[in-house]
């Protein structure tokens, strides 16, 4: 079992940044394929960025590519997402997922556990 838990949310204006973390416990964090999804009010949970379990595949939204960056400390058993250039459309609640499978992948149902999620408000 895993668990999952996100921080590091909050306000931010237009073109500031935030960085998201994910910790997660239970088994070796090494194991573990990890990614990002968020949610925007009345939108359903989409895709942000994913890594696999070496980091040496990771794969972007196009609407993030360029702003986000995905990474992982497994010493700290910690994923990582450093937002940039935030604009208002990137709120949403975010939520970060582990997979067992050593790909990675896009869908949501490919994805095993999941956080609670952290809200990240940017204001215009």
């Amino acid at each position: 079992q895993v668990q999952v838990v996100e921080s590091g949310g909050g306000l931010v204006q237009a073109g500031g940044s935030l960085r998201l973390s994910c910790a997660q416990s239970g088994r070796t964090f090494s194991s573990y394929a990890a990614g990002w999804f968020r949610q925007a009010p009345g939108k359903e949970r989409e895709f942000v960025a994913c890594i696999n379990r070496s980091g040496g595949s990771i794969y972007y939204s196009p609407s993030v590519r360029g702003r986000f960056t995905i990474s992982r400390d497994d010493a700290k058993n910690t994923v990582y997402l450093q937002m940039n250039s935030l604009k208002p459309e990137d709120t949403a609640v975010y939520y970060c997922a582990a997979r067992v499978a050593m790909g990675v992948s896009t869908k949501e149902e490919d994805w095993n556990y999941w956080g609670q999620g952290t809200q990240v408000t940017v204001s215009s």
